[in-house]
Formats: C-alpha cells, structure tokens, sequence
C-alpha cells in the first residue's frame, strides 16, 4: 500500500498483466478525471479523443497530462490497439437530446462504432473492455427499484444504444476478451472538461449566474446519482479484479442513498445557493423517471462505499465558480453543453454531417 489518492487506495494493480490501459473519450467530461486518477494509480494509460470538447477547458487541475491520440473511434483498426491490456470505453455521442438529433447517425457512432471498436480490441489481444453504459437504459421504470436483473425500457436513442452495445460486446466474451458493462447513474461534480447539461451540475450553475432554478419538469422524476470521480474509482476496482469476477457482468454505478427526485436535487443544490429561487414546470411528455439499486457492485466490491453525495458535490461546484469567477457567458458557451458544441461546429463546417472533421488547407 502506498498511501491515497483521490480518495482511492493506491498500490500496485492486483491484476499484474493489466499494465497499459487506453481510455477512448479522453478529454470528455469523465476522462478528464479518470485519466489522471489512473495515471496516479501506477497505470501506464494513454488518451484516444477525436477533439469535439476541446475548447471547453474550465479551470486547470494541475494534474499530469497523459499522451493523447486524436482520432475518431470509428477509424480505429486493431493494428492501432495492440499492446493494451485494457480499454475504457467512454467515446460517443452523450446524453439523449444531443443522440436526438440525427438518429441514424446516434446508431452508426454509439452503437455499430463502439461494438467494431470491441472487435477490434478483441483482434488486437486486448483482454478487458470496460463499457460506460447508463442507468437511463431503465428509462420510465416508476418507483420501484431496478437491478441489473431487471426488463430495461429505454425511452431514447441514446439509451437503446446502450442496451444493444452490451448485448453485442458480451457476444463477443471469452477466455481472452472480457468485457465488463458500467451503468452509471447521472454524473456530477466539477471536472477541467467542464458538462452543463446534467442535471446537478446544470442547477448549480443556473443558482450562480441567474439567481433562479427553472425545472423543466415537476420536479417528480426519479433521478440516481453518481459522482464523476466515483465512476473512476468503479473503473479501478473493475480493473483490479479477477476476471471471473467481472466476467460480462454488468454493474450498476452509484449507491442506494442517491436516489434522488429531481426536485430533491435542487434542493440540495439550494441549500448551498440560498440566495436562489426554485420554481417547477411540467414534464412535457418526458416519462423518464427511475430508481436503482447497487446492491450488486457494493456485494461484489465491498471497498466501493463513501461515495460523495448531491450536496457536497453542490458545494465542491459553488467553490469552483467563486475561485474562477465563472461568468454567465463561460456556463451558456457551447464546449460545455454537448449539443451546443456539436452544432457549432457543424455550423462554422468543422464537422461534416456524419460528424467528422473537415481539413482546413491554410496556404
């Protein structure tokens, strides 16, 4: 044991063969903090990002930089992938207005593009493939508690990716290649590739710079919660593992306490930004609205407790904003809202319709 690290025991990986790790969405919103959390951990990890986010760097962390490849997933051959022990799959379209746009594009990047990246992970002798999957494949799953047991009912594009991603990569599992499934409940806290269009992060940032939570629901939907740097610490205890342990088992990523009604989490953000008002809408036809249960990944890694809740991830956002004096312009500016980015850069011709980049000759 060497000491700690961003709340994570740091030692010497368990599983000695897995040495060199890829992470896919490098500079997105969790692999900005999963990058250098791994690095930290003895890992020899190196970052693969096509560059959308780029530009949305929100404050520095003061963290080592590991190498970044620039590349689009869906160009990756397995002669790019040889010499890895382990992927951490996290690039493709994110959230579900942004997958809303074009949905046969959403298919062609989330799903077909990420099940071939798996083929070729498997080609290349890559034994584990972590998948960052969600807990919105549940979709309107009610009030009662869904396990990774429980029928899916994705109501989106971006969730029934998710499900038909899982079901292909796991076709693929043997001996050799062992993929493991992530649903992660909806992320939140700071990190330097700053997101404001999940929910928690996006209510702190409304409190700060207008003064006012606006719901766009009733505030009625349930909501699970997860910390963006606990999922990096499930990627680790996943690492770490035996491979029978994780062996195409799917894990649901939080903990039971944050379940949370939407109206509970401006709440909690409230609290921290009292001098904001809170109002509610409707849910326009959005029937989204599940609860989980992580009775499995807490039976299966008893060390993964003492996850960070809502409010203290409030508070972490409401330090940030104070020390870099975020303005109303940085929090509405396209880099740090998914959707926003995507068109902007369509629309100054960046990206072509299947969202690739455009070379730009400078003579």
């Amino acid at each position: 044991m060497e000491g700690v690290v961003n709340g994570v025991s740091k030692c010497t990986p368990a599983n000695t063969h897995i040495q060199r790790i890829l992470v896919t969405g490098a500079e997105g919103y969790i692999g900005a903090t999963l990058m250098p959390l791994l690095h930290a951990q003895g890992y020899a990890v190196e970052g693969l990002d096509t560059g959308y986010y780029r530009a949305g760097w929100l404050y520095h962390d003061a963290q080592d930089k590991p190498r970044i490849i620039t590349r689009d997933t869906r160009v990756i051959r397995a002669e790019d992938l040889y010499g890895y022990d382990a992927i951490v799959h996290l690039a493709e379209l994110s959230n579900d207005p942004t997958c809303e746009i074009d949905e046969s594009l959403t298919y062609d990047i989330n799903h077909r593009g990420s099940v071939r990246l798996a083929e070729e992970a498997k080609k290349a002798g890559v034994g584990r493939f972590i998948y960052a999957s969600s807990c919105s494949v549940y979709g309107a799953g009610g009030d009662g508690e869904k396990t990774e047991a429980s029928e899916p009912n994705p109501q989106t594009a971006y969730a029934r990716c998710k499900l038909m991603v899982e079901r292909d990569v796991a076709a693929l599992a043997d001996r050799s290649f062992v993929p493991t499934f992530l649903r992660n409940a909806t992320a939140f806290g700071p990190s330097p590739r700053m997101r404001f269009d999940i929910v928690l992060n996006n209510l702190a940032g409304l409190a700060w710079t207008k003064g006012k939570i606006q719901l766009s629901s009733d505030g009625t939907p349930w909501r699970p919660l997860v910390h963006v740097m606990d999922i990096g610490r499930a990627v680790i205890e996943v690492l770490n593992a035996p491979s029978d342990v994780v062996f195409a088992e799917i894990f649901n990523v939080g903990c039971d306490r944050q379940n949370y009604r939407v109206r509970d989490i401006a709440e909690a953000v409230s609290s921290v930004f009292p001098e904001c008002d809170v109002t509610t809408g409707s849910n326009q036809g959005d029937n989204r609205s599940y609860r989980v249960s992580f009775a499995k990944i807490r039976k299966h890694f008893p060390a993964y407790t003492g996850l960070v809740e809502a409010k203290t991830g409030a508070r972490q956002l409401r330090s940030l904003f104070e020390r870099i004096r975020m303005t109303r312009e940085t929090f509405e500016a396209p880099p740090y809202t998914r959707l926003k980015q995507l068109q902007a850069l369509r629309d100054t011709r960046q990206l072509d319709g299947s969202l690739y980049w455009q070379p730009h000759a400078i003579s």
